[in-house]
Formats: C-alpha cells, sequence, structure tokens
C-alpha cells in the first residue's frame, strides 16, 4: 500500500532523539508522503525546514492552531506570509477554534482565524483546519469567507453526525485520525466514516498524539508516529466495508490532488 499521511507534528520535541529512524519507519510501512503540521510561530518554521530538508517526501503546513491564537499579531501575519511563499508550505493552518480547552480568548481566536481565512483567500491554497467543540461559531466565521477560500479539510475529525454533513455539504474534506480506534470514544465514528463520499476522505495519525488503540504491542512511551497509518487504514476499511487497498488508493489519490502533490 502507498499511504500519505496529511497531518503529523513531526516537529513536536518528543522526536528530537530519533526523527530520522522515524522517518525511516515510515517509508517502510508504506508511507509515501506525509504533510508536516505547523500550528505555531515556533513550529510552523520547523516544519518548512524539515519538508526542505526532504524533498518530495515530505511538505508542510504554516499556520497558529487556537491555543496559540493570543501569538497572532502583524508581525506573526507577515511571518506566515514569508512562510506560504515556499512552495514546499501546501496549506494554511492549522487553524480554527478551540472551545474545549480555551488556552487562549475566544475573541482571540476567532481574530486569529480569520486572518488566516483571509491569508489563504489571497494565497490560494488548500486550508487545514481545526474545530472543537465551536461548530457554530466556526461555521459562522467560514461562512464569511464563502466564495473566497478554496479546499477545506477538517482535520482530526471526532464531531457530531450534523456536524460533518455541514462540512460535507460545502464540499470540505474529512481528516481521519487512530480516535477511530479508541473502542471507548470512538464507536460513534465506525458509523459515521460510512457517509464520507470517497472523493472527501482522508487519513492522518496526528502523531505524537492518538496512538491507535489497536496497536499491540503498545509501545511503552505511547508516542504516536506516522507507521502507524496502517492501523487507521485497516480500521477505516473494515468500517467502511471496504478492502485496504481501496481505502488506501482513494485516501492517497485524495491527498495528492487536495494539497496539490507532485
Amino acid at each position: 500500500m502507498q499511504l500519505i499521511d496529511i497531518g503529523a507534528n513531526l516537529t513536536h520535541d518528543s522526536f528530537d532523539p530519533d526523527r530520522d529512524a522515524v522517518l525511516q519507519r515510515a517509508r517502510d510501512a508504506g508511507i509515501v508522503q506525509m504533510v508536516i503540521t505547523g500550528a505555531s510561530r515556533e513550529h510552523s518554521p520547523k516544519a518548512l525546514a524539515l519538508a526542505q530538508a526532504h524533498p518530495g517526501f515530505l511538505f508542510a503546513t504554516a499556520g497558529v492552531h487556537p491555543h496559540h491564537a493570543l501569538e497572532y499579531t502583524d508581525e506573526c501575519d507577515a511571518e506566515m506570509r514569508t512562510l506560504h511563499a515556499h512552495p514546499q508550505v501546501v496549506a494554511v493552518g492549522e487553524c480554527g477554534l478551540d472551545y474545549f480547552r480555551d488556552f487562549s480568548p475566544r475573541p482571540a481566536q476567532r481574530k486569529a482565524f480569520e486572518r488566516q481565512l483571509q491569508l489563504a483567500s489571497e494565497n490560494g491554497k488548500p486550508l487545514f483546519l481545526h474545530q472543537r467543540d465551536a461548530h457554530a461559531d466556526f461555521m459562522a466565521v467560514m461562512k464569511n469567507f464563502e466564495g473566497r477560500i478554496g479546499p477545506a479539510v477538517v482535520h482530526c475529525f471526532t464531531g457530531t453526525r450534523e456536524e460533518m454533513f455541514d462540512y460535507l455539504d460545502r464540499d470540505w474534506h474529512i481528516g481521519i485520525t487512530g480516535w477511530l480506534c479508541d473502542e471507548r470514544r470512538g464507536l460513534h465514528l465506525r458509523e459515521l466514516v460510512k457517509s464520507i463520499p470517497a472523493n472527501r476522505l482522508m487519513i492522518e495519525t496526528d502523531a505524537p498524539y492518538l496512538l491507535p488503540r489497536t496497536v499491540k504491542p503498545k509501545p511503552s512511551h505511547h508516542r504516536n508516529e506516522p507507521r502507524y497509518l496502517a492501523h487507521i487504514v485497516e480500521e477505516l476499511a473494515r468500517d467502511r466495508g471496504e478492502d485496504v487497498a481501496t481505502t488506501a488508493a482513494i485516501t492517497t489519490a485524495n491527498a495528492r490532488e487536495f494539497f496539490r502533490l507532485p
């Protein structure tokens, strides 16, 4: 199988001791390309640097996660625009709203989100979106940019049926993670993924987070990494009633088209 991980936080410091080995294990597991998530002023440049060090294999997003919304100043906006001038940066984000943790004030979250949507409306790049417990405000902000932005993926989808169809009704993509493999929290997703059109489905690990609970034996450090994407594909295929090779092929093709990967 050839797989593409559309969301891996490989600049996370937990990968500092063995990042090259992690990349090699990913290759050995059938990962042919990865998009490294840039989610702050600190880590977006690191994501680009990592992508530049592995041309054709790694790509990057550049943005500011709602947890870091307060850092989205004019200077930050200029930094993001500089990063997006590089062809290895293939999407705006991770950006959006997170009212579950509220690490940043909600008005600041909305302002940072709007500024990044403005950036996407200008540069034409797809959006890598985050939404947790903020659906109504998230949709309201996105509606203000209707007709001005290009493709969008709601990454790490864990929401409700109503939320999912709100996204699909607008032709956005859905990113599925190892949350699907969690028999405690992910049960509702097993039914929902059957309704995602084949051309709107993508997969991601969100490493080092969300280690699939189906991984056996479980690594002692509980760190997720891209090589475990195969576990997600297997679960996803089973839930959708598809052959694993079919699910792998459609998600890989979707990722290439969405992020305009070579």
